[in-house]
């Protein structure tokens, strides 16, 4: 199956040490060569990269390392096809716009049996179930809620719904994000981490490479972390429940 990454930070921070780990997974350390892909979202857009090289061996992850770009919101994902081609159309993250806002989502997992009806925006460009699910998730919530965003609490009662609904074709393990929210659901495999003052060294399991967190971060500073397995092997990771549905607002979790 595929692997996920995300966070959610207070201010922009960036992500890139542990994507240096977690890239080495799509074709080194792990199998998921089939494709990746990252978003970085803000409230007033989204960008988007992908490739279905492996990632191990993609020329844009040099590019967007030298890039180095900070975002409250990231969303990034390495694939190893079960359902659908390889082939850039298919790459996670996939993304929409509702609400006036854009949204980026990534899947792990296979769903059976999954053929939704589904219609104008959200209808698929390419032929996964992982974007099948993503437009009817975009799709039931257009009908629920119509052209106004509702509560975040009703939202977050809303998509533990369709979740549960979505999970009994298979698994379903899930990041999305709105650009300030990020949304993490668990159907077998996802934890997390918190970062904050006072920072440690993470050491990564997919390299040899450590960091100081306390010289690249301000002591008010605070991101969550939330991955299919750990990165670190000296960080607490908090294990997901199955059928848990977290959100993450300004680097912590929140049950609003």
């Amino acid at each position: 199956m595929c692997q996920l990454l995300g966070m959610n930070s207070r201010q922009p921070a960036s992500l890139q040490f542990s994507l240096d780990g977690f890239l080495r997974r799509g074709g080194d350390t792990d199998h998921h060569a089939d494709g990746w892909g990252i978003a970085f979202l803000a409230d007033s857009g989204c960008q988007v990269f992908t490739d279905s090289q492996p990632s191990i061996h993609s020329p844009l992850v040099d590019v967007l390392r030298r890039q180095a770009i900070r975002s409250r919101n990231v969303i990034a994902h390495v694939r190893k096809a079960t359902r659908g081609a390889v082939a850039d159309v298919n790459c996670h993250p996939f993304t929409r716009t509702l609400w006036d806002r854009h949204w980026a989502f990534a899947h792990n997992g296979t769903l059976e049996n999954f053929m939704p009806a589904l219609d104008g925006s959200y209808t698929p460009a390419g032929d996964t179930d992982s974007e099948n699910a993503f437009c009817y998730l975009m799709q039931q919530l257009r009908d629920a809620f119509g052209c106004c965003a509702p509560s975040l609490g009703a939202l977050l009662a809303k998509l533990q719904s369709l979740s549960a609904a979505i999970a009994q074709h298979g698994t379903f393990n899930y990041l999305l994000s709105d650009g300030e929210h990020l949304f993490a659901h668990c159907s077998t495999e996802l934890c997390a981490v918190r970062r904050q003052a006072p920072f440690g060294q993470p050491v990564l399991v997919d390299c040899e490479a450590v960091i100081d967190l306390d010289r690249h971060n301000n002591p008010d500073d605070c991101m969550t972390v939330v991955a299919t397995k750990p990165l670190t092997n000296n960080e607490r990771w908090e294990i997901f429940t199955p059928g848990e549905l977290k959100l993450f607002a300004m680097g912590v979790e929140t049950r609003r």
